[in-house]
């Protein structure tokens, strides 16, 4: 139920990593097997994908940072002083854009969580992250690791933790474990979008946003239509740093109204 893979460690040195593994199949001789051609393949996407090193020159733990980056500029869903929450948070990349959101002053804060220009009861923003993995600690995030969003008790933690305030907005990058099978993963990944929005129902503040990443198919249909019962505007989003032959997409609920 983690964000898609990509770990810290393989942020931080994804280029020498990837230039080392290069090298040695140069020096091997070896006669590239399919696995290997494909293998090769996706290291030099990644070596030659722009959004893989502007993650590491702006200290983004992933790529998928810029997916929800681009979705808040054009949205602007994300504001000073917004309470967050980053369902699915791994590696963290999604809660470090949040963070950096919710603190901006002029254009310029990045970090911290204090001084920002507030929007909810002149208070501080916060975001709080949750994954079933561990992630390392972000500055200005609340994270919940080791925590499956889905269970009722992981939910009142957050419940407890917002302290009878409501957030306003809920984010979920949440995949699970693709299978192979189309049809199977797209079923699973409906039911966590399905666990997200009934959530959001719960504590979402009036005119809060949901994003919610879903595996294109058949149950879209019928997610929207749960979507249009409960927010005032709904989109189907495809980030330009989603990859062309990914079946990802991204429902957009905005300005809530619905609670149930």
């Amino acid at each position: 139920m983690a964000a898609p893979v990509c770990h810290v460690s393989a942020v931080k040195h994804i280029t020498r990593r990837f230039l080392s593994c290069s090298v040695a199949l140069q020096k091997t001789g070896l006669k590239k097997s399919k696995g290997n051609q494909s293998s090769n393949n996706w290291l030099q996407r990644q070596l030659n994908d722009p959004y893989v090193k502007s993650a590491q020159t702006e200290h983004f733990r992933c790529r998928s940072a810029f997916k929800l980056l681009e979705i808040n500029d054009r949205f602007k869903i994300i504001r000073p002083g917004d309470t967050v929450i980053d369902c699915g948070a791994a590696p963290g990349s999604w809660s470090q854009v949040a963070a950096r959101a919710i603190n901006k002053k002029d254009g310029n804060k990045k970090d911290g969580m204090k001084g920002s220009q507030t929007r909810q009861n002149d208070r501080d923003g916060m975001v709080i992250g949750v994954d079933l993995q561990e992630v390392e600690p972000i500055e200005g995030v609340l994270m919940f690791s080791g925590h499956d969003f889905t269970l009722p008790d992981t939910q009142h933690k957050i419940l407890n933790t917002l302290d009878n305030m409501y957030a306003n907005v809920v984010l979920s990058d949440m995949a699970p474990s693709a299978s192979g099978n189309k049809a199977f993963d797209h079923e699973r990944i409906s039911k966590l979008c399905l666990s997200v929005l009934k959530f959001s129902s719960q504590v979402l503040a009036n005119d809060g946003h949901v994003v919610c990443k879903l595996w294109d198919g058949s149950e879209r249909k019928d997610l929207l239509k749960v979507m249009e019962r409960m927010f005032r505007t709904v989109k189907v989003i495809k980030p330009d740093a989603s990859r062309s032959d990914s079946a990802e997409i991204f429902l957009l609920g905005m300005e809530f109204y619905l609670r149930k």
